[in-house]
């Protein structure tokens, strides 16, 4: 038996960002930037390691919005696009820098180098497909993939019963249908627990669930070892919680590796720094300034002023993410020793819970952290085991019940994030989205598969058609729904679109449940609706309904 575990725990969800009516649209760049950056490296990393024999083992959750987004056609097609016009500014960079700016050559080299090699995975290994990459390397054992809410609805703020279980059906229903197999784990959007949703999920088959630290430290009893072992609720549903020293090496800025001089620098790209003619093919129609991913400097200092940032040396960041790759192992063999003896023998399981989306995008080094990290653990040392939460729960070792208390990992702990001064707003129309999806499921509901319409003599619509409408309600209604919304708007990023996103999927919630309402169905603007909103194209309304059928 190693002296501790660690469970490595990564969240990969981005909100449902799709645009067809414009050719170009700014946010569907997020999810751009993650397969680049983020979802192709790590998927390059993880297969490697697990050819050369370096056995790397975590957990991570791959959200349903995230999955549909990378299963899309349309979206497909774009990022290709996307990826190609990448590629053809960097090298034409490479040529620019070696004329004018050699300091920088490094650096544009590497995005050659980079980008070229994406653009082969992508076509060529993967086949635009990263949802079978996935599923490939949990087949192989590498991963073990666990699911979130449907659309990320932050579950304590839910109103209805039906709509809590909907988030969490849905996920269940879509993992299948990606993975062919049903969720073991589920990643509670923002990890945000409040007592009862356990019940939820062991309704859904779903045995354990990623929480905040608080979540077992103030639940009752006390937790025998802390945060270091997970704890089972009264129903059987274990909880792993989140190890507080661990983000801090990582997660932070200030203290934590991804804040060293020598790393990239993020705020620093060329799509503010060069001129708007040049960059024009390469920015919208508008010809607006963004980042494009393409940065050449490094952070130099914490407190350095962007204009004296220092050039970036990808060789240097290389070792750099190896030294701190070794410094991460050594810390947690110490943390194993002291929380071992502490516990009298007892073996500890250290849990790092962090969003995807840090390795790689906002710390640039993050996949080669990881890399590293893997490989040393695997050649370099044995006291020390990666495991998936799940492995744990097929040991047989035995876990202490208790009820944890409700919790976050958002601000101070609690709900502040997502219900505050700036976006209480939107509540009361989601609230009333809610309780009225529930009211028309169990009005149109479906027995032996057909609609029995408690006012049947009065509707002027079929039965089709009834059906497509309330399907669309429900994916406007979850949709509406995601946590991103209001955590944007309290972050005060991109406040005008998320609040726009809110709204749209609200009113367009109100003009299908008013088509059911009088009977007359508007096919054009619901056909576009279906268009646009496209996700969970498996989704029964019923799921909404007091007694499901």
């Amino acid at each position: 038996m190693p002296v501790g575990y660690f469970s490595l725990i990564l969240h990969a969800h981005l909100p449902f960002v799709r645009h067809p009516e414009y050719p170009r649209f700014l946010e569907e760049d997020w999810l751009y930037e993650a397969i680049t950056e983020v979802y192709l490296p790590i998927i390059f990393i993880l297969q490697n390691l697990h050819e050369a024999g370096a056995k790397p083992r975590l957990a991570m959750n791959v959200s349903p919005p995230l999955c549909e987004m990378l299963a899309d056609k349309l979206l497909e097609g774009r990022y290709t696009a996307h990826l190609e016009r990448l590629l053809e500014l960097a090298e034409k960079e490479l040529a620019r820098t070696e004329r004018q700016a050699r300091e920088f050559v490094p650096a544009a080299r590497m995005y050659v180098d980079n980008l070229s090699a994406s653009l082969h995975l992508w076509n060529d290994r993967y086949n635009r497909n990263l949802v079978n990459a996935f599923r490939e390397l949990q087949e192989e054992g590498v991963l073990e993939i666990i699911t979130c809410g449907a659309t990320h609805g932050f579950l304590p703020l839910i109103s209805t019963p039906e709509s809590r279980r909907a988030q969490i059906e849905v996920a269940v229903s879509n993992y299948v249908k990606h993975f062919q197999r049903p969720p073991r784990g589920i990643w509670l959007p923002e990890c945000a627990y409040e007592p009862g949703i356990e019940n939820l999920l062991k309704a859904a088959g779903i045995e354990y669930f990623i929480s905040d630290t608080h979540a077992i430290l103030y639940g009752d009893p006390r937790p025998k070892f802390g945060v270091h072992w997970p704890v089972v609720c009264p129903n059987g549903t274990a909880v792993f919680a989140r190890d507080v020293e661990t983000s801090q090496q990582v997660w932070s800025d200030v203290v934590g590796y991804p804040g060293n001089d020598v790393y990239r620098e993020f705020y620093r790209d060329i799509g503010w720094d060069l001129p708007l003619d040049y960059l024009r093919p390469y920015l919208d129609e508008e010809g607006n300034r963004k980042h494009l991913g393409l940065k050449y400097h490094r952070i130099t200092g914490r407190n350095t002023p962007q204009q004296l940032k220092q050039p970036y040396i990808p060789e240097l960041a290389r070792e750099k993410a190896a030294e701190h790759a070794s410094h991460f192992i050594g810390e947690r063999i110490k943390q194993a020793h002291m929380l071992r003896d502490t516990f009298d023998g007892h073996p500890p399981l250290v849990v790092s819970p962090y969003d995807a989306e840090l390795y790689g995008h906002w710390w640039y080094e993050g996949p080669q952290f990881l890399d590293f990290f893997f490989k040393k653990l695997h050649f370099d040392q044995t006291e020390i085991e990666a495991i998936a939460p799940g492995d744990l729960l097929d040991s047989g070792l035995p876990i202490q019940v208790q009820s944890p208390t409700a919790s976050s990992w958002g601000e101070n702990g609690y709900y502040k994030v997502w219900i505050n001064e700036g976006n209480s707003w939107m509540y009361p129309y989601q609230h009333e989205a809610e309780r009225k999806m529930t009211a028309l499921a169990n009005k149109f509901a479906v027995q032996s598969s057909k609609f029995q319409v408690a006012s049947s003599e009065d509707s002027k619509l079929g039965t089709h058609e009834i059906e497509r409408i309330l399907n669309q309600l429900a994916r406007e209604l979850l949709l509406a729904q995601s946590s991103d919304w209001a955590f944007q708007i309290y972050q005060g990023t991109t406040v005008e679109y998320s609040s726009r996103r809110f709204k749209s999927h609200i009113h367009r919630f109100d003009l299908l449940a008013k088509m059911l309402e009088t009977g007359e169905v508007n096919e054009p603007l619901l056909a576009e609706i279906e268009s646009r909103d496209n996700i969970f194209q498996e989704i029964d309304f019923n799921i909404y309904a007091s007694e499901k059928v």
